[in-house]
């Protein structure tokens, strides 16, 4: 068995965020689908596949139990899997590129796949924000996929993105959470228009707004974050004449009664409620946040901290809604302002 032609099939990527489990499944689904495997085929055992491409014997268990579910192989008592059909073709196989992993990524993550349901085939990639593993990506990953999916953001050099882009099939690219100028053909979009967006949000703010001093966004120097956003945040502090400063990080002595932030980066937020408790200030009455970006646990801290948040849920609801559809849509995402004590 440790000869077999299988084995060219059963790779796994490390640094991939699809879980082990599913690829090596979806190997073994390329490999039947390639004519490698043929009906009755007997599966390698536990210690074989975990000796050959170390992985753990639960993770292949749990990937041939998942196959099983989904009727793709069946088992002999006491002599192992095999393959019950000759064939499984999955609808779709899907790219997805998406730029960093974050809570509101796997809230995006989590509604493609579960709208897609078991039809479609992922492959999931992380690039880090980075233009040129990006394009490298993209490069490496020319093989025959049905669909393209990405979140084409960078902290640099992403100006050729297009270019990129248009060395793929567009009829087969959807882009999520921004779009692209000079893309040639027919592609879909489910974008977020973030200069309308932040500023449509803090008008639904001003009346609580009106009580601080200055309006102070967080802003990092490090990162990726659309400058779009700081466009939508000036226009409307200038229409409505708030004071406003637009700041990099937030230090201790950046923070003074009668400032409200508007904080992008979560990995802020901790340091900026240590610096309001330390200087012995209340949220929400001598000092007050908005929080880019709604998570769940956002709800409960502090009694609650407001937020101004696209839907993810949507995005990826939207995006998967355009493969099973066919469709070539530009949509944009809703954003909400949820206020709560925080302001």
């Amino acid at each position: 068995m440790r000869d077999s032609p299988l084995f060219e099939y059963l790779i796994i990527d490390q640094k991939s965020a699809i879980p082990k489990y599913l690829q090596l499944a979806n190997s073994l689904i390329i490999a039947l689908e390639a004519g490698v495997i043929e009906h009755d085929y007997l599966l390698p055992s536990l210690n074989e596949v975990s000796y050959k491409i170390d992985i753990s014997r639960e993770t292949i268990q749990k990937s041939y139990r998942y196959l099983k579910q989904i009727g793709v192989i069946d088992s002999f008592p006491g002599k192992g899997y095999y393959f019950c059909t000759s064939e499984h073709r999955c609808k779709f196989k899907i790219l997805v590129l998406f730029n960093k992993l974050s809570n509101p990524k796997k809230m995006i993550y989590d509604a493609f796949i579960e709208k897609l349901g078991e039809d479609a085939l992922i492959d999931l990639h992380i690039y880090n924000n980075d233009f040129n593993l990006f394009k490298k990506l993209i490069q490496s990953h020319k093989k025959e996929y049905t669909h393209y999916v990405i979140i084409p953001h960078f902290t640099s050099g992403g100006d050729d993105v297009h270019k990129i882009l248009n060395t793929l099939p567009t009829e087969k690219l959807i882009l999520m959470g921004k779009n692209v100028r000079g893309i040639i053909g027919g592609y879909g979009v489910v974008f977020e228009n973030f200069t309308e967006d932040i500023y449509r949000a803090l008008v639904q703010a001003r009346q609580q707004l009106k009580k601080y001093a200055t309006i102070k966004l967080i802003f990092p120097d490090s990162g990726y974050f659309p400058i779009e956003i700081t466009v939508g945040f000036e226009r409307f502090c200038k229409h409505y004449g708030f004071n406003y400063e637009i700041i990099g990080c937030v230090l201790k002595n950046s923070v003074s009664i009668g400032d409200v932030f508007i904080n992008l980066l979560e990995e802020q937020l901790p340091i900026l409620f240590e610096h309001i408790v330390e200087l012995g200030y209340t949220v929400g009455k001598d000092v007050g946040i908005i929080s880019y970006n709604e998570t769940p646990i956002k709800k409960y801290i502090f009694n609650g901290i407001t937020t101004i948040s696209t839907d993810f849920k949507f995005i990826g609801e939207a995006a998967a809604n355009m493969i099973l559809e066919n469709s070539h849509r530009h949509i944009e995402v809703p954003f909400y302002y949820t206020k709560r004590d925080s302001i």
